[in-house]
């Protein structure tokens, strides 16, 4: 069976969207994804399946999301318009910390860290390697090019004809 051209090239634009984004992180998100990724790596080890974790943890973050949200977006004389990933994150900062909180009580954890070292080097691992896959996209980054740089590769072409 063909498949479309767009099929085929889906992981490619896959590959540049995310080059790209990755690419453009600047310091404080990656630092916000670093702090999804250690809270992943937690989960996965400490999982719970209990509706009333999962349920409170809503709970918490709908009312302090709120509450985030009314303070950012309404803190001055005129409301600050924020991006939807914005006030995603103000949703969803509450509901991960909450949910921590009850995934690791009585785990003997210290502040956000496993008792263990092997413990802590899932989400070590984790962060680090996406760390690494940032810098590997901007290092494979062409620089944007100049008005000059341009204009020699113009004047190069004009010359090749002639």
């Amino acid at each position: 069976m063909p498949t479309s051209r767009f099929l085929r090239s889906r992981p490619r634009f896959l590959a540049e969207f995310l080059g790209g984004y990755l690419k453009a992180l600047n310091p404080p998100r990656i630092i916000l994804w670093s702090y999804l990724l250690w809270y992943v790596s937690v989960l996965a080890r400490h999982f719970d399946a209990s509706p009333t974790l999962w349920l409170n943890s809503l709970g918490i973050s709908a009312i302090i999301g709120t509450g985030l949200y009314l303070s950012t977006a309404y803190a001055g004389t005129t409301r600050t318009r924020l991006e939807p990933w914005q006030v995603f994150r103000l949703y969803l900062m509450p509901f991960c910390v909450s949910s921590f909180a009850a995934l690791i009580k009585g785990q003997g954890f210290v502040l956000i860290f496993h008792p263990t070292l092997r413990g802590n080097a899932l989400g070590a691992a984790l962060i680090g390697a996406f760390i690494v896959l940032v810098l590997v996209a901007r290092a494979g980054a062409r620089p944007p090019r100049t008005d000059l740089v341009r204009m020699a590769h113009d004047c190069q072409r004009v010359r090749a004809r002639d």
